[in-house]
């Protein structure tokens, strides 16, 4: 079978992309291990969604069509140092109508796949799995699990942390462990969050609280491997009370809403993000610290930068060319570039214990918060992806 695009991965960026392709003379072929579903009561993922994502879903048609039910505002945040430094930002102080949309993974993942089966140039292959690439000068091609064979100018890789992409096109990739686990859980709270994300740097690591809608609460605690084994072996009411304690009970008393689950965190950067008919996008082209809340937010606008590119060829142009796919990647250079290492720099820093280095992040936090022009900078840039 023969296509324009072939994108491995049908999660959030990559399905994305594809809406985003749903005017171009493009045929696309999407690749997908299992339909997304809505589970039962609260989705342990969760995600802060930017301003400029939240756009850009509603320029695909899915972001109208969420339910806004499930979806939180955050309207300020509230950060805590380990001694004694407070950063406060606000949507109100600076001139914005949110900080970020706080929602399930599933709520948008279900909307955008409703969009893809609905699409005319697009065909899924799901349940499905690669099990051959193979790249030449004229073409690549794809040999499905089932034996099916599947030929394209462009193969792109939104296949995860673990890409089997990246893996088969020889894309070295750097992965540096934290020693760290991201422990998730849902909470009902005794007093509603009124749209305020909590984020405490700790000694045993960084905890963040997003608000969600009434009275419930999405917990994302970055703890050591050690620790995080000791927060996933309490039972339901010690948990709760370590989880309120950590927080100083800023909602008061927390009752579990779901099962907790934890993932492990590493840093990783890869040596490129396209070669000949390949490129990556996602989590599959870098991955991030999560204390910052943004990785959800690049895969969108890698997956909106490469379809503007694709969007613009001419019919003539080969999609796959290096020349073509190296726009994308000067487009999509910084971002992910700062985020990465501002992000590491932040998790070593309040990694470390002795007094001068607590001295230093807790003072740099207070003098960012007593100016005005630097702290304003920094919510527009996390809210629109720039200064």
């Amino acid at each position: 079978m023969k296509f324009d695009l072939i994108i491995v991965g049908g999660g959030l960026a990559g399905a994305a992309l594809a809406v985003a392709l749903r005017r171009s003379a493009l045929r696309i072929a999407v690749i997908e291990h299992a339909v997304p579903r809505r589970p039962e009561g609260w989705d342990a993922r969760v995600y802060a969604y930017s301003p400029v994502s939240a756009r850009f879903l509603d320029q695909l048609g899915v972001w109208a069509h969420l339910d806004h039910q499930r979806l939180a505002e955050v309207a300020e945040m509230r950060i805590h140092g380990d001694a004694g430094g407070e950063l406060v930002f606000s949507a109100y102080d600076s001139g914005l109508e949110e900080l970020a949309w706080i929602g399930e993974s599933s709520l948008v993942h279900v909307e955008i796949w409703e969009s893809l089966k609905r699409q005319h140039n697009v065909t899924l292959f799901c349940p499905a799995a690669p099990e051959a690439l193979e790249i030449d000068e004229d073409a690549a091609t794809l040999r499905l699990g089932d034996g099916r064979s599947l030929k394209a100018a462009l193969v792109v890789g939104a296949d995860g942390r673990d890409s089997w992409v990246r893996e088969r096109a020889g894309i070295a990739a750097t992965i540096t462990p934290y020693g760290e686990r991201g422990v998730v859980a849902n909470f009902v709270c005794e007093r509603p969050s009124r749209g305020v994300a909590y984020q405490w740097f700790r000694a045993d690591g960084v905890l963040a609280w997003l608000p969600l809608p009434g009275r419930h609460m999405s917990m994302v605690w970055s703890a050591p491997d050690a620790f995080a084994d000791e927060l996933l072996g309490l039972e339901a009411e010690a948990f709760c009370a370590r989880v309120e304690g950590a927080g100083g009970r800023a909602l008061g008393k927390l009752e579990l809403a779901g099962q907790r689950a934890a993932f492990p965190l590493r840093l990783m950067r890869v040596e490129e993000t396209v070669r000949p008919r390949v490129a990556l996008i996602g989590d599959a082209a870098h991955a991030i610290h999560p204390l910052s809340g943004h990785g959800i937010n690049l895969g969108f606008q890698d997956a909106k930068a490469l379809a503007e590119v694709l969007d613009a060829l001419p019919s003539w142009q080969d999609a796959g060319d290096l020349s073509v796919l190296r726009r994308y990647a000067r487009m999509r250079a910084e971002e992910p570039f700062l985020l990465q290492y501002t992000t590491h720099a932040l998790s070593r820093l309040f990694g470390r214990q002795d007094p001068l280095s607590a001295t230093l992040r807790n003072l740099g936090m207070n003098l960012t918060g007593r100016v005005p022009v630097l702290k304003n900078a920094l919510v527009r840039y996390a809210a629109n992806g720039r200064f």
